[in-house]
């Protein structure tokens, strides 16, 4: 996944959808991964989502699979 960083609020990346490289917005979340709520909060996980600028898609990634 190459990204170029850009002088906007954002970095520059392929999107799917629009078939073209756009400005996205990064961020990354913790998830739960667990429906048992007694293990919930042991599963949580770090994720990369980005959303893209011009059509609102939003791509994840599960960090410890990157």
């Amino acid at each position: 996944m190459a990204t170029k960083p850009s002088a906007l609020d954002g970095v520059t990346e392929a999107c799917s959808k629009c078939a073209r490289e756009t400005l996205h917005k990064v961020r990354v979340e913790l998830r739960k991964e667990s429906s048992k709520p007694k293990n919930a909060e042991y599963s949580r996980e770090p994720y990369r989502v980005a959303t893209c600028m011009e059509c609102q898609t939003e791509t994840t990634l599960r960090m410890n699979n990157a």
